[in-house]
């Protein structure tokens, strides 16, 4: 699918950019190539294919669901400037 300078305009505009007369073929040319590897692409026949997130068949690491850091909340809450019912107080920020 071959583009016409005044297209690949149109999609610059639509894409709020400013494309240099110069610099029209070449985009042109290459927005046509991408495009027409596309359609390369959507021909393939993928119909016994089926879906999958990973191209390789791995698993999550799986580790033991242990606490690893003593609690300090009091402590920290102790310096903090203002604490109530175990939160940290801060001043608004949005009128």
């Amino acid at each position: 699918m071959a583009l016409s300078q005044e297209e690949v305009l149109a999609i610059a505009r639509l894409a709020r950019l400013q494309v240099p007369a110069e610099r029209l073929p070449a985009l042109a040319r290459q927005l046509s190539g991408i495009l027409e590897f596309v359609a390369q692409m959507n021909a393939v026949d993928t119909g016994n294919v089926e879906p999958l997130a990973h191209p390789l068949e791995v698993s999550a690491r799986m580790r033991e669901d242990e606490v690893t850091e003593p609690d300090r909340r009091a402590e920290f809450q102790a310096i903090a400037p203002a604490v109530e019912a175990g939160l940290y107080l801060v001043p608004k920020v949005i009128e």
